[in-house]
Parts: structure tokens; sequence; C-alpha cells
């Protein structure tokens, strides 16, 4: 298993895009924090009746949606980088070569997410300083650690996502565009579905699990438990197509 990974892990950082991925998720948190610093400025300058209705200048909500599309994007990669299975003369058991695979993007994710997460609050707490809510949506770091986790715990998740599906389909732009539906364009068509379907069908998406992981969504459809058992479901079920695909191909 020790040499499956190192093998793995060896293939990914050889090549360019994960470089690109990483550089791209970097320059989102540059521009989340522009947005958090330019929100602040109009908020500063703003009659304080209307102080009230400004929108949170989290910059978190930018960073997060990109870091699960790129990590899933990541995992893709992982996924469908040796299409002729070569790897397979180093680590001939299919099984411990899926574990291997698995192991490296779960790592990746969570090392990713949570670099971005702690980067991207800490610059938006300094932007925001002592201002109030909403502009400000925390008082202390406890109200920031229950979304911060559950952030994580999303881009981990689509992660392995994305490394069960590019094993099942075998191409990397497939899956992209797979996981691109169900991150932006599933969220964007469920609110127009007829009531109840548009909130029951929403609260089982990606986008909407974060919220209802960490908790922050009062009388959500979802309790916390749920919501994470929800993200296991995505992963058991992508994963599994992707290892049934795996070791029944041909190599």
């Amino acid at each position: 298993m020790k040499n499956a990974l190192h093998a793995e892990w060896l293939k990914l950082k050889t090549v360019r895009s994960p470089y690109g991925l990483a550089g791209t998720i970097g320059l989102t948190i540059v521009f989340a924090a522009l947005i958090s610093w330019l929100m602040v400025q109009d908020y500063d300058t703003t009659a304080a009746a209307e102080q009230a209705r400004f929108a949170s200048a989290d910059g978190s909500v930018v960073v997060v949606p990109m870091a699960q599309f790129l990590v899933a994007a990541l995992g893709a990669l992982v996924a469908t980088s040796d299409p002729a299975l070569t790897a397979l003369t180093a680590v001939p058991n299919r099984k411990r070569l899926l574990a291997a695979k698995s192991a490296l993007v779960a790592t990746t994710a969570v090392v990713i997410g949570a670099a971005a997460l702690t980067l991207s609050l800490g610059a938006s707490w300094l932007i925001m300083g002592d201002r109030p809510p909403p502009v400000a949506p925390w008082d202390s770091v406890t109200d920031v650690l229950p979304r911060a986790g559950a952030s994580v715990l999303s881009i981990l998740a689509t992660g392995l996502v994305g490394l069960g599906l590019g094993l099942a389909v075998r191409s990397t732009a497939v899956t992209i565009v797979v996981v691109g539906v169900l991150l932006w364009g599933l969220p964007a068509i469920t609110p127009m579905l007829p009531s109840p379907w548009n909130v029951d069908v929403s609260a089982a998406l990606v986008p909407y699990l974060v919220h209802e992981v960490a908790g922050t969504v009062n009388d959500a459809p979802l309790g916390p438990l749920a919501a994470v058992g929800c993200l296991i479901v995505y992963v058991l079920v992508t994963l599994g197509v992707g290892a049934v695909t795996l070791v029944r191909r041909d190599s």
C-alpha cells in the first residue's frame, strides 16, 4: 500500500495540472478578498438605515464552490491520468490501487480545503474588523468553526466523487461536466420545481448540504447528521461505481 501511494503521489506531482488548479484556488482567494474589501468600503460609506440590508462580506462563500469544483477535477485527473492502467504493472492488485488513489485524493482535498478556508476566512476577518452583523457574520472563532468544518468536509466529498466518476466514465472532460452539473447546474434548476419538491431536492444538493452540516440554516430540511449522511452517500455511490468499473475493466 505504501509503494502504491508513493507511486500515485509521484505521478500527481510530476504533471502541471495540479499546480494550475492550486494556483486557480489561490487567485480565487485573492478575488474573494477583493470583493470583501469592496463590500466593506461600501458599507462604511452607506447610511446606517441601509447598512442592515447588507449581505455578509465573508469571502469563503466564493472560495468554497470553486474549491469543491477544482478538487473534484483533481480527483478526475487522478482517476484518468493513466487510461491504459500501466500502474497495474507495479501494483497488480486493483483494490490496492483504488485505495491508494482514494487516500491520495482524500488527503490532498483536506489539505487544500483547510488551507483555502484558513486563508479566505482569515482575510475576511481582517477586512471586516469589528464591524457588526450582517456584514460580519460571526462574533468569535467558535462561530466560524462549524461552517469551516462543513466546507472542508464538502471539499473532501467532491474530491472523492470526482475520483469515482473519473474511474467510472474514464474521461476527465465528461467527469468535469458531470461535477459542474451537480455543483452548479442542478442548484440553478431545482428552485423552479413545484413545492415542496424544490425544497426537498435542493436540500440534498452539495451547495446546500454545506449549510445543513454546519447547522447554520433555521428549519433546514436536513439536520447536520442527515446532511453528513447525504454527503457520504454521494461518495459511496460514485466510488462504488468507479470501483466496480476499475476491478472489472480490461487493462
